[in-house]
């Protein structure tokens, strides 16, 4: 049964989580890339794509700890420091998904569809009463550079996240401390 429960949490982490990853790390290129390059619909699409990706296989990926959990008491390991902290790590990379990568990625989308600032609010035709120079190239520029603000910082945030997960997996390999044997 041990074998079992760690072949489908493997698997899992693999495709789930590593769907993730891949997707949140390409994310904020195409975000970016689809304002930047004269609203490439093609980079829009891809970032959309990939922002499903990241929000779809979150839900798969709730297997991965279940099935971890479920690892760790089959083996009776559930108290051992290593998987304590990888269990911590694991909840800290899944709240940073749903507060912080998500919910990024989905404004870079927004911006992205309809040419926003940084803070999400319409640049062309604002209400601050600028009417005449809607679209204009100042505003243009300031639409990309918030754009390109926000896409850095998603890519931080992005790359914690990955990190947070390299640890997981190096823990889970290494396991020190463990007396399971390695």
């Amino acid at each position: 049964m041990t074998k079992l429960l760690l072949s489908v949490h493997v698997l899992a982490a693999i495709v789930a989580v590593g769907s993730i990853t891949l997707a949140a790390s390409l994310f904020p290129r195409y975000a970016k890339q689809s304002v930047m390059d004269g609203e490439d619909r093609r980079a829009a699409g891809v970032a959309a794509f990939l922002h499903r990706v990241c929000r779809g296989y979150a839900v798969a990926g709730l297997v991965v700890p279940v099935f971890g959990i479920a690892t760790g008491a089959q083996l009776g390991v559930l108290g051992d420091a290593w998987l304590i902290v990888s269990m911590i790590l694991t909840a800290v990379a899944a709240v940073m998904l749903a507060v912080a990568v998500i919910p990024h990625q989905q404004r870079l989308l927004a911006m992205a569809g309809a040419g926003t600032g940084s803070e999400g609010e319409a640049v062309a035709g604002s209400e601050s009463g600028t009417a005449g120079e809607a679209g204009s190239a100042p505003e243009g520029a300031a639409a990309g550079e918030g754009l390109r603000t926000a896409a850095a910082r998603l890519a931080m945030v992005t790359g914690v996240f990955n990190l947070l997960w390299a640890v997981v997996v190096v823990l889970m390999i290494v396991r020190p401390g463990s007396t399971t044997g390695v």
